[in-house]
């Protein structure tokens, strides 16, 4: 694609996320309208959106059912004052929010997406253990290679050098453990290498003081680390570990909620309840932004009491709660739950692992990993010495625009989470043009 010299001065006048400005100058996509699993840029070249823009559109782009909630709202009512009240619709996502969730958790605050879930949860947990009688416990324990968020806290939490370094100092009070795949090839097995990771979150909170540590934080499926998809053995030790500590257990389902992974929640498909899971991305299809934090309903307690006693949650955002994100985000639960969406996403992600699997006769993927439709792959120069291959992956973000294929690529790995829309043949013309990207990406890198 051409820009013109116009849009190309538009360009240097804003930035892209985690692109520099020369490269994207370079490799330019102007996106002029999006429909279904497709999107179609201002030359009217179609891309396969491989992973619903960010892990955002599990219903694919456009889908009619959503986009008739937010038109029906647009004519009733469209800002609540947050100070004074709450739309009728925040209170019908809450309910139906509560009605999906694993356990007991139950209380329920919107927000416009993951980062203000994520930071609101952080800072929630803290008060809790304010008004609960323990003032101590302010330290979260969360792993390298993560990432929680752009905002300060959320931030500090991440584990994802690169995304945290350049705003160092960041705030005090956050600690890190390994990941499993860090750790894999020092081990026997993968499932013991779990528990020596599983067990790192206890020698950190004993070593650091129980009565400091409020919270572990952690992704059911690590995206930032190339899709790190643990045992359900490693979160049971997790949870095991908080209760025998009183610590906060927060999973941060931003990508891995409303059904992606075969079932409504991460913490679902692991059989681990959390205390906290903090969610966006998909709850409203990228219709509008919208993210909520859902607690323990038992932890609502804390919060409640006379005016005079101040203990109301000491946090909000204007825009938590909009009453058209809610309308949006009923629409997306009502699709899920009605069309069978959780069931069809363990489906398509073991018709699509297996054609993932295929592309192993490159010769450069060390393993397919995530779930349901989450997937995953490590590049490796060989598969004889696992050593990694950075440089496909940088290859293969130009080759990959080129055949008209979106996905989200590290310089090792690589992922996709199609919407759940989509069909097998839709996986077959996906495979397809992975396989043509990476052995166009191989021609780049002269390995043949």
């Amino acid at each position: 694609m051409k820009l013109t010299n116009r849009q190309q001065e538009l360009v240097k006048r804003t930035f892209l996320d985690f692109n520099p400005t020369s490269w994207f100058l370079d490799h330019p996509l102007v996106i002029e309208k999006a429909r279904g699993l497709y999107y179609w840029d201002i030359e009217g070249k179609r891309y396969f959106d491989a992973i619903g823009g960010i892990f955002v559109a599990i219903l694919g782009h456009g889908h009619p059912r959503v986009i008739e909630a937010v038109k029906k709202q647009l004519e009733k009512l469209t800002f609540a004052p947050p100070l004074h009240g709450i739309s009728d619709v925040t209170l019908d996502l809450i309910e139906k929010l509560g009605s999906i969730t694993p356990g007991n958790l139950k209380y329920v605050k919107p927000f416009s997406g993951g980062s203000e879930a994520i930071e609101s949860s952080l800072k929630f947990v803290r008060q809790y253990f304010k008004q609960t009688g323990y003032p101590h416990k302010y330290k979260f324990i969360s792993r390298y290679f993560s990432y929680h968020g752009g905002t300060l806290a959320a931030a500090s939490a991440s584990g994802s050098g690169s995304r945290k370094t350049k705003f160092e100092p960041l705030m005090s009070g956050f600690l890190k453990v390994y990941p499993p795949n860090y750790m894999r090839d020092r081990f026997s097995s993968w499932e013991e290498c779990n528990r020596f990771c599983a067990r790192m979150f206890e020698d950190v909170i004993i070593n650091e003081g129980p009565e400091t540590v409020a919270a572990v934080l952690v992704e059911p499926v690590g995206n930032t680390g190339g899709v790190i998809t643990p045992t359900e053995e490693y979160f049971r030790i997790i949870r095991e570990t908080c209760d025998r500590h009183n610590v906060i257990l927060i999973f941060d389902e931003t990508i891995t909620g409303y059904g992606r992974t075969g079932e409504m929640f991460g913490a679902q498909t692991f059989r681990t309840v959390p205390d906290i899971i903090c969610g966006g991305k998909a709850l409203a299809s990228g219709v509008i932004p919208l993210g909520a934090m859902i607690a323990k309903q038992e932890m609502a307690s804390a919060f409640e009491g006379p005016p005079e006693k101040n203990l109301e949650f000491a946090h909000g955002h204007t825009f938590a709660g909009n009453p058209l994100a809610c309308a949006a985000g009923i629409a997306v639960i009502d699709e899920i739950l009605e069309k069978g969406l959780v069931a069809r996403a363990r489906m398509l992600g073991d018709y699509l692992r297996k054609k993932l699997e295929g592309l192993k006769d490159l010769g450069v993927i060390r393993e397919v990993r995530g779930k349901g439709v989450f997937l995953g792959m490590e590049f490796v120069r060989d598969t004889s010495t696992n050593k990694p291959f950075p440089e496909l992956g940088k290859a293969l973000k130009e080759t990959a625009l080129r055949n008209g294929l979106i996905m989200r690529i590290d310089p090792t790995w690589c992922a996709v989470c199609p919407a759940l829309i989509a069909g097998e043949s839709d996986m077959d013309e996906l495979a397809d043009l992975i396989r043509k990207s990476i052995k166009d990406a191989l021609e780049i890198v002269g390995k043949h």
